[in-house]
């Protein structure tokens, strides 16, 4: 099982003991305090996923999702499903439509690969557009 949280408004994925960064940082942020040293090339590719250096004990903010897809895969779905396309930034609706209502640290969110594209693609769309 992967988990997926967040670090300064990006997402951080924890998939067969590797880290990514997936988006665009929203502030500043501590890597170091994170647990991971800053990555280079931070502003051209973190919002397709960067690998992330574990320099201490890496922390996930609560709360924090577990999916079954895992690798690149999980890196791919998560930037096709959470970015916003033009600004390479997590979408905050949308990580409130999943993490909704949730109690505890840790939110169960399988269906979250198990969506078709298409119905996401709906879904996104009209979570996207409301004002």
């Amino acid at each position: 099982m992967a988990r997926v949280g967040r670090l300064a408004g990006a997402l951080v994925v924890e998939t067969g003991g590797a880290y990514h960064l997936v988006g665009h940082l929203r502030q500043p942020c501590d890597f170091a305090a994170a647990g991971f040293a800053r990555p280079d090339g931070l502003d051209e590719r973190a919002p397709r996923g960067l690998a992330l250096e574990v320099t201490g004990t890496p922390r996930l903010v609560a709360p924090w999702l577990v999916v079954d897809v895992e690798g690149e895969p999980l890196v791919r779905l998560l930037v096709d499903r959470l970015l916003v396309e033009r600004t390479g930034l997590v979408s905050e609706r949308l990580w409130r439509l999943i993490v909704h209502e949730a109690t505890g640290d840790v939110i169960d969110a399988r269906w979250l690969g198990a969506v078709p594209d298409h119905v996401w693609a709906v879904v996104r769309d009209a979570v996207l557009r409301c004002a």
